[in-house]
């Protein structure tokens, strides 16, 4: 029997980065359910449709196909939008449209499918709190805003995706930090049973070292079932 991780925390904290090690670490499957509803948000703006807009949303949604593959590429419709999901505009209407409830039913349903044969890491905002309350294992990653931006400024530098500067990152990831946590709907918090971890002064090593020994005794007993 294998196990799921759950990793929730505010934007840019790291959570796909470390869900990634983990997954190399351990053999399982990354689930980035950020980029479930960033593709959302890609193909609302991409047809006009306004993000408050929850029929409508959720009548896209319904003819929308997402696919994660097990090597961190992200396909909307067929599309490899693994580069055009991380922009910055996408990113405050992925905040935006996860605050319909509709719309978190529906990718909420998506993400318990793909993650009940277990052997999973997924990362997200509710993860340990609703989609994956029964995960062995809970994490919630924070950092400082000003050490979240910093990492989101060098990240859209490396891939090579237009960026604002990290004054303007930062207030950005305040203004989504207040909306996800304060979103009637599932709002960003920490699990009653989950593990705490800042990364501001953490090596990519360090935390994935550290989530892998909470994981540790998980795995022993896994081993010798």
């Amino acid at each position: 029997m294998r196990i799921n991780i759950a990793i929730d925390g505010p934007s840019a904290a790291g959570k796909s980065t470390i869900a990634k090690e983990l997954c190399k670490k351990l053999g399982y499957v990354h689930l980035d359910t950020g980029a479930m509803y960033r593709c959302t948000a890609l193909k609302a703006l991409r047809q006009g449709i306004a993000m408050d807009d929850e029929d409508s949303v959720c009548k896209m949604l319904a003819e929308t196909e997402i696919v994660l593959t097990p090597d961190g590429r992200v396909f909307l419709d067929g599309e490899d939008v693994s580069k055009a999901i991380r922009e910055d505009e996408v990113s405050m209407r992925a905040s935006d449209v996860s605050k319909l409830q509709n719309v978190r039913r529906d990718l909420v349903k998506r993400q318990q499918d793909m993650a009940a044969a277990k052997g999973f890491i997924m990362d997200g905002r509710d993860i340990g709190t609703v989609v994956l309350p029964n995960a062995e294992v809970k994490i919630y990653m924070t950092a400082s805003a000003r050490a979240r931006a910093k990492r989101r400024y060098l990240q859209n530098i490396e891939n090579g995706i237009e960026t604002s500067d990290i004054d303007t990152l930062e207030a950005e990831i305040k203004a989504r930090d207040e909306q996800d946590m304060n979103r009637e709907f599932s709002p960003l918090r920490k699990a009653d049973d989950a593990v705490e971890i800042d990364t501001s002064d953490m090596s990519i090593e360090e935390v994935t070292e550290r989530i892998y020994e909470l994981a540790r005794p998980f795995i022993e007993t896994e081993g010798t079932e």
